[in-house]
């Protein structure tokens, strides 16, 4: 019987190596699955050695003090390796965690397929050529991580990106604006503050003091915010108490909403490239703690965060960040794109262009392909 050990760290990891699985059990029934990882994967049967989520940090420095607890977890996976002995071994994100795991799977020869690999087109080509350097099999989701890779010679399937099959929205915006209880005559502004405690604390309020001028300013304007999973509502309601605002809280409804507004103010992450997928203009804004933005400017290889922007290869959005992340400077990015119809119909277009560039749809049928070509497990 085929067996595969699937490692993911963070949630996001969890729910992506969950979907592969998922796919694999189709195709290979027999299949069975351990590792590490959280409810996602654990729903879908593998064996969860280790669930890492708790220990999951923002930033170096953060991730620093759990050392002891990473260097723990690789210690128990490399055992298990010895007990269980996997005909391929499947990594999802958890980057510097995850290189680790190349680097002894290799030592004991048994293939890897690398999904959501390190960043080596941001953080450095180090990173490819560790992974190359390890023979792991690298599952691209963007063009610029595929070209990175195959020039420091490592094995590329440039597979896209999941969220082209995952981001859709059936309804039309008749339905979606009566569902929420909108105004159909009233433009809709998006307000996506992040989906992490510290982004809520650090963000929304820029976000809200920036939309609190925008509505006295343009009444007929109205503001919603699609709570992400694990967020507290009532801190949301909270802080939105101290403007003078009426905004529209939702839940599970973020797609929705990215549909039916003319404009998004977002926070740096996927929400950007979820947004790019759908097509709807926006601004990204983000900040870290200094240590960690000091520490990654020193180390960056990008003129931009924003991933709509790192894959044109360009500012098609703009991006405020740090110091620069303000109300003030957020009202005006805002106030001049919905004074410019055209300058909003160009970033449509060029959206567009970015999600040609992921790739066709099924990712994460291909991902699964590509697991058990590289374990030699028929299906």
């Amino acid at each position: 019987m085929a067996k595969i050990m699937v490692v993911a760290g963070e949630v996001s990891g969890d729910m992506h190596a969950a979907r592969v699985v998922r796919e694999i059990k189709q195709l290979a029934p027999e299949t069975t699955f351990f590792g590490m990882g959280s409810t996602f994967l654990a729903k879908e049967g593998v064996r969860i050695l280790i669930d890492p989520t708790a220990i999951s940090t923002i930033g170096f420095f953060e991730a620093l003090k759990n050392i002891r607890e990473h260097l723990t977890h690789l210690k128990i996976l490399k055992n298990s390796i010895d007990r269980e002995k996997p005909d391929v071994i499947f990594l999802v994100d958890y980057s510097g965690f995850n290189m680790q795991m190349a680097r002894i799977a290799s030592k004991k020869r048994i293939p890897v397929v690398n999904y959501f690999s390190p960043s080596a087109w941001v953080w450095g080509r180090w990173r490819a050529h560790w992974m190359a350097r390890y023979n792991a099999t690298i599952a691209s989701v963007f063009p610029m991580e595929a070209e990175v890779y195959r020039e420091v010679g490592a094995r590329v399937k440039f597979v896209g990106h999941p969220l082209v099959d995952l981001v859709t929205v059936e309804a039309d915006e008749a339905e979606i604006l009566a569902k929420l209880r909108l105004d159909p005559g009233r433009p809709v502004i998006g307000l996506l503050p992040g989906s992490r405690r510290e982004e809520i604390e650090r963000l929304l309020p820029e976000m809200l003091q920036a939309a609190e001028r925008l509505q006295a300013e343009r009444k007929d304007y109205q503001f919603v915010l699609p709570l992400a999973a694990g967020i507290d509502r009532r801190r949301v309601a909270d802080l939105a108490g101290n403007y003078n605002l009426t905004l529209k809280l939702v839940e599970q409804s973020t797609y929705e909403v990215m549909k039916i507004a003319c404009l998004l103010i977002v926070a740096s992450g996927t929400a950007t490239l979820e947004a790019a997928i759908i097509g709807t203009p926006m601004i990204i804004i983000y900040q870290t703690s200094w240590s960690t933005y000091r520490l990654g400017r020193a180390l960056v290889r990008l003129d931009y965060i924003g991933l709509p922007n790192i894959i044109a290869g360009k500012e098609v959005v703009p991006e405020l960040l740090q110091e620069e992340a303000t109300a003030e400077n957020i009202y005006s990015e805002a106030a001049g794109l919905l004074d410019s119809p055209p300058a909003l119909e160009g970033m449509r277009r060029e959206l567009k262009a970015i999600k040609d560039a992921l790739g066709a749809p099924g990712a994460v049928r291909r991902t699964a392909e590509l697991v058990l070509r590289e374990g030699n497990i028929g299906y």
